[in-house]
């Protein structure tokens, strides 16, 4: 198996990762399907750029997040979206056993939404993503001191927004 092979099935393994960062970055999912297929499109025009034995999420999820901030600044402030007509289309379809799991994640993810964009890149990053402290500073351009206190605030933030939609 070569290079350019080994580099289409790392970079195929990586798509359920980049829909979910591309959705935690827009918050839409027509949105989300635009920005991970443009990543893609730029990361395989840009195959060359990447190093072989360097980490290829790393190099996705900072080719990501540069996407992001240019669309975000080319379309200037913007209002939050309403849900898409497909999601309104589909409720009541869940199986009784998943409606609990799927509301806790929409809370989950409605909180999410309500972070500071810069507490929200880190947090999905390291709490969602795994990624390390190191890592999300390296991506992100950050010295780690800051990644660290953006991590604990975003966190913080998270926990009393579920604390205050569960009524506690």
């Amino acid at each position: 198996m070569g290079p350019s092979t080994s580099f289409d099935s790392d970079l195929i393994a990586m798509l359920p990762r980049l829909r979910r960062f591309a959705h935690t970055l827009s918050r839409n999912g027509t949105d989300a399907d635009d920005l991970a297929q443009a990543t893609i499109e730029r990361a395989l025009r840009s195959r060359s750029q990447w190093q072989a034995g360097t980490r290829l999420d790393s190099w996705l999820y900072r080719i990501m997040r540069n996407l992001w901030i240019d669309t975000v600044r080319s379309r200037g402030r913007r209002e939050k979206f309403e849900a898409p007509m497909e999601e309104a289309e589909r409720i009541g379809d869940d199986p009784r056993d998943v409606i609990e799991a799927s509301l806790e994640l929409k809370r989950m993810m409605s909180a999410l939404d309500r972070l500071p964009d810069e507490q929200r890149e880190v947090v999905s990053l390291i709490l969602l993503e795994g990624f390390g402290y190191r890592e999300t500073a390296e991506m992100l351009g950050l010295p780690i001191g800051t990644v660290s206190s953006r991590l604990v605030r975003g966190r913080t933030a998270l926990l009393e927004l579920v604390r205050i939609r569960n009524g506690n």
